[in-house]
């Protein structure tokens, strides 16, 4: 049923920037509609739905929607900006580091060390933000190709293809078509459960390729609590940092 409803939402004049999803939720007598903080719109309709009186109450709501997802997208766009100066905070892992500018030499890399970040200077702000991406990337891929096999097995994913870690634009995850699976290096940021999250979102895609229920019912069934981490996600999501920064030097 909601494949036949995911039709006929489609069929509307959806704007072309929104990222929605359906999902049957039995209990429900009408349509629900829920509004993530990124802008995401989801569905939630009945099991018995018909497609048709959805899409036309959808039609109905659109104007408001579309007032609202604009706002909170907005309110996402303004991505935080990092000042490359000692003292400036990065957060690995959900812990939070103080920047420390350190002497560039030859042997001089980014890296954690006694509860700093140390970053080599004097450089460019932009080839600096390059450095501390890059530290970001290389740090997640090796961190998450261990923490992949037993989130696979909770999933029910046997043997996946493998994890890199990349910049995805507006995604936090992906599947390649060979079954890696794609991680943003900004995720390294977000506390453990979170991270995990977002794994086992690409390690369930997998198996279900759209965000109707049998997905659902898969994330739940490996992260019982993934209700509780989604809208912690959404919390914590706009506070990202993804390489933006300012040309001021102390």
């Amino acid at each position: 049923m909601s494949t036949a409803v995911e039709q006929a939402i489609a069929d509307l004049p959806v704007p072309g920037g929104w990222r929605w999803d359906v999902v049957v939720r039995p209990r429900r007598r009408t349509l629900g509609i829920e509004i993530a903080e990124d802008g995401r719109v989801l569905f939630a309709i009945p099991a018995d739905a018909d497609p048709q009186e959805i899409a036309d109450a959808v039609r109905g709501r659109m104007p408001r929607l579309a007032a609202e997802v604009r706002r909170r997208q907005d309110l996402r766009a303004a991505e935080p900006v990092k000042d490359l100066i000692g003292g400036e905070g990065f957060a690995y892992l959900g812990r939070r580091y103080r920047l420390r500018l350190t002497p560039d030499d030859a042997s001089s890399h980014v890296r954690l060390r006694q509860g700093w970040l140390e970053l080599p200077r004097p450089r460019s702000a932009a080839a600096d933000a390059g450095s501390l991406v890059e530290w970001y990337r290389s740090r997640g891929e090796r961190w998450l190709a261990a923490r992949l096999p037993p989130l696979a097995s909770l999933a029910g994913v046997r043997d996946p293809a493998g994890i890199a870690v990349r910049d995805l634009g507006r995604r936090w995850g992906a599947c390649a078509p060979d079954g890696v699976i794609i991680v943003h290096w900004a995720v390294i940021q977000l506390p453990v459960a979170l991270v995990d999250l977002v794994l086992v979102h690409e390690l369930c895609h997998l198996k279900h390729s759209g965000h109707g229920a049998a997905f659902r019912r898969a994330v739940r069934l490996a992260l019982p609590d993934a209700d509780l981490r989604e809208r912690q996600f959404a919390q914590e999501e706009p506070r990202l940092w993804r390489g933006a920064v300012s040309s001021a030097r102390q």
